[in-house]
């Protein structure tokens, strides 16, 4: 079929069809500033989804009530399935939610929190509890050498 006889609709009505955001099979848990984010975040689709049904909704515009629907799915799931979780080890031991500082093999010292899934951002320097690096850290403490990616790190702090 040529594109002259495709309908607009057409191309609006799959780019309204869009999947659902992947959720973790991994328990939700989050520090209590990843609780927040996710509440910020449930509040933010909230109001995208009604500004999306005030705008005209479906027949307006497809997409934005596509978007604001998966958006609002999404972080309801996240918000219903969220664990709070405070650090429970003993001092000097990573834990979730605590800061973890490294010293690498060249002599680089790195800092990283452990947090939530949602929460993490390696660039500012946090990272989820199931990403490799943390399954290395955790449970270990000050002094400990661990293997990391195929070098050794040890704990110089925990925070």
């Amino acid at each position: 079929m040529a594109v002259a006889f495709t309908r607009e609709e057409d191309y609006e009505a799959q780019a309204a069809d869009l999947p659902d955001r992947p959720v973790s099979p991994h328990p939700n848990l989050v520090t209590a500033s990843g609780l927040a984010a996710i509440e910020a975040e449930l509040s933010a689709a909230r109001a995208a989804w009604s500004a999306a049904q005030a705008g005209g909704g479906v027949a307006a515009d497809r997409t934005a009530m596509a978007r604001a629907t998966r958006d609002l799915r999404y972080w309801s799931a996240r918000r219903a399935s969220a664990q709070l979780t405070e650090p429970d080890a003993p001092p000097g031991v990573v834990a979730f939610g605590r800061t973890v500082e490294i010293e690498r093999e060249d002599g680089r010292r790195q800092a990283w929190r452990i947090v939530g899934e949602d929460e993490a951002d390696p660039a500012a320097g946090s990272v989820s509890y199931v990403s490799p690096l943390a399954r290395a850290l955790l449970t270990r403490a000050v002094g400990d050498v661990v293997q990391v990616n195929g070098a050794e790190v040890e704990i110089v702090a925990v925070h």
